[in-house]
């Protein structure tokens, strides 16, 4: 921590950001997800769903759709909040799911800032099956409200600004 005669270092391009989070991420890693920006503000996660994904025969566990939707939208926020020195954390989010997701799908989920305010972000996501062909099928939808804090709570702050 600095004091206030030491000007705060500024923390690196969004795209080291998002290198060095995937590198710590083990949630991510364990479930095969990858994590990609394509611009502040939003953020996209992809999956396969695979056999420890599967509650029943050929279908995916709603908690790993949960898992997922919490990722894409805790990161779209997180890209916005990263710009200000900050990090967020869920305060909540709320899903529903539209369609099941089957053994082999691969899954986009794509967030979305909807709302920054003071303290908190507000967040949108879709999660999309997606095959080369046919059409995107909208599998779930969620909303999700992130607390926003200074990153220099964190040790990814010392990571990432190394």
């Amino acid at each position: 921590m600095s004091d206030s005669s030491t000007p705060a270092r500024p923390l690196p391009q969004l795209a080291a950001m998002v290198a060095a989070y995937n590198q710590i991420n083990h949630y991510g890693r364990a479930n095969g997800m990858t994590l990609s920006v394509p611009v502040p503000g939003q953020a996209e996660y992809r999956m396969t769903i695979c056999d420890e994904h599967l509650s029943s025969p050929n279908t995916c566990h709603g908690g790993v759709l949960a898992g997922l939707m919490d990722a894409a939208l805790g990161a779209a926020a997180l890209t916005l909040a990263f710009a200000h020195q900050e990090f967020v954390s869920t305060v909540e989010f709320k899903m529903n799911f539209l369609h099941a997701a089957h053994l082999h799908d691969n899954l986009v989920a794509r967030g979305v800032v909807d709302h920054i305010g003071n303290k908190l972000m507000v967040s949108s996501c879709v999660i999309y099956r997606v095959a080369e062909g046919k059409e995107d099928v909208a599998v779930a939808r969620g909303l999700g409200t992130f607390n926003r804090y200074p990153a220099s709570k964190r040790d990814f702050a010392q990571l990432v600004m190394a």
